[in-house]
């Protein structure tokens, strides 16, 4: 079943690529592993993923350990997502075992990540959650605040900025949350496109949307847009999308 539902997964990532003449294997899929067992996330990394979300740091810690021992040939390729919401208490055992952390929602958080990085000689790789909606419980730095959040994230030395995050809301149609998506994809371009030349950091005129010195400098490009779910990853592509995150679609019968 695994198997084939990732199949499918593919097909249709495919299909919507050769519309908008992208490379379907410029999208990573994630897949979220929340609930599952470790013999369900083998079935999945033997049907070719390489890439594991995980929404609790303590979850995640039994099957990183498991998964480590276990004899599948190509298991060394395989990264692992913080996708869930992170609290600053578990940031120590996070930065320990996570490859990308999607979840950075405020510069508190990253400040620790960045002090737990260091103490282990390790950058890390993180995307900051940008909150496209007013959901209350939905977590992220308001639209507004990305850019300068942005800025002054890149000045922590164990922390590399890959790109940006986003959940979209629950809606009953996927075309509903396009708007949200294209949100993130100007915020993405608006980003890389303030960088300034290596040396000309401390140059930072006011960035176009008004609101104070946010330029980043050259080489703190955003090239990851990480959006889109089982319910609406199609739409998430079409409007720039280069990484899913996928659990029911990939763990549930069809």
């Amino acid at each position: 079943m695994i198997r084939e539902n990732i199949s499918k997964i593919k097909e249709r990532i495919s299909s919507i690529c050769s519309k908008s003449n992208r490379d379907s294997d410029s999208i990573a899929i994630v897949a979220v592993s929340k609930g599952r067992t470790i013999q369900q996330i083998r079935e999945a990394i033997e049907a070719g993923i390489t890439d594991i979300g995980e929404n609790r740091v303590q979850e995640a810690i039994i099957k990183y350990n498991e998964l480590r021992t276990c004899e599948l040939a190509n298991l060394r390729t395989i990264k692992w997502h913080m996708v869930g919401h992170l609290q600053t208490n578990k940031v120590k055992d996070a930065v320990r075992i996570f490859d990308l952390i999607q979840s950075v929602d405020s510069i508190r958080l990253a400040s620790e990540m960045d002090k737990q990085a260091a103490k282990i000689n390790k950058i890390q790789d993180i995307l900051v959650e940008v909150k496209v909606s007013s959901e209350a419980t939905k977590f992220g730095f308001e639209p507004e605040e990305v850019i300068k959040a942005t800025k002054e994230i890149s000045q922590f030395k164990n922390l590399n900025i890959k790109g940006l995050m986003t959940i979209a809301p629950i809606v009953d149609d996927p075309e509903k949350a396009r708007p949200y998506f294209r949100m993130l994809k100007e915020l993405k371009d608006r980003i890389n496109g303030q960088r300034l030349p290596a040396g000309q950091a401390g140059a930072t005129p006011a960035c176009r949307s008004g609101r104070g010195n946010a330029r980043l400098p050259d080489g703190q490009g955003q090239r990851i847009l990480s959006m889109g779910m089982t319910d609406d990853f199609e739409a998430a592509i079409e409007e720039g999308s280069n990484m899913i995150r996928l659990g029911r679609a990939i763990f549930s019968r069809q």
